[in-house]
């Protein structure tokens, strides 16, 4: 488990507000550190990629320490990698936006969702993006259990975006108002589509290319947090 950030080069000097990226799992890890490493670097600066480990536990201590470090303290925060789809015609490879995320300790409202969903539509042409909420387990879910969280209005499940961001906006509050937090999914099963096992994404699942491709969309989010609000 990597809990400490990658910085960028540069991130501090070009920009004041930094952007946290947290993902659990080393598959996601990968994709979103290929895609740093090529040409498609934000105006706004780069980012801070922070590998929480699996489960919800894991992600809440690994996203308190990550924003205890100095400069830390008016950092955006944004949970990504894979997720599971709820509603029936999800496909791997779509995308989801959280509107909120969810879990037993309560809910946590998204910030800039609609220019967030527009990026990512242009950053990865022709896959589907979904809007909702986004509810967090502390298990992997199938079968039945799918269709009972749908029931409550979630769109997709994962481990961690719902205690990330919870943390996150717990976390040495941003001066100056709430901190901006937002959660983007890719979806590796759905309901037509599930899964053995998570490592059946390396076996030829689009969702790693999704991943990869989607790191612009998150620079161009950042970048709108920064523009002066009239």
């Amino acid at each position: 488990m990597s809990a400490v950030p990658e910085r960028t080069k540069g991130d501090r000097a070009r920009n004041p507000d930094p952007l946290l990226v947290a993902c659990a799992l080393r598959i996601e890890q990968a994709a979103l550190r290929s895609a740093g490493s090529g040409a498609a670097r934000g105006p706004a600066g780069g980012y801070s990629l922070l590998r929480t480990g699996m489960g919800p536990r894991a992600a809440e201590r690994a996203v308190a320490r990550a924003l205890d470090r100095p400069g830390m303290d008016r950092a955006a925060v944004l949970a990504t990698g894979f997720c599971a789809g709820l509603v029936p015609g999800m496909h791997p490879g779509d995308l989801v936006v959280a509107e909120e995320t969810r879990d037993p300790q309560g809910a946590v409202t998204c910030t800039g969702t609609t220019l967030l969903a527009e990026a990512l539509a242009r950053a990865a042409p022709g896959r589907t993006v979904h809007t909702g909420a986004l509810t967090g387990s502390d298990h992997v879910v199938r079968g039945q259990e799918r269709a009972q969280l749908r029931a409550t209005g979630a769109i997709a499940v994962d481990m961690e975006s719902a205690a990330t961001l919870w943390t996150a906006t717990r976390a040495g509050p941003s001066p100056g108002g709430g901190r901006p937090v937002a959660a983007v999914r890719v979806i590796v099963d759905a309901p037509e589509h599930e899964l053995v096992r998570i490592g059946t994404v390396r076996g030829g699942i689009s969702a790693f290319r999704v991943l990869r491709a989607v790191l612009p969309a998150f620079y161009e989010w950042h970048r709108s947090l920064l523009l002066p609000r009239r």
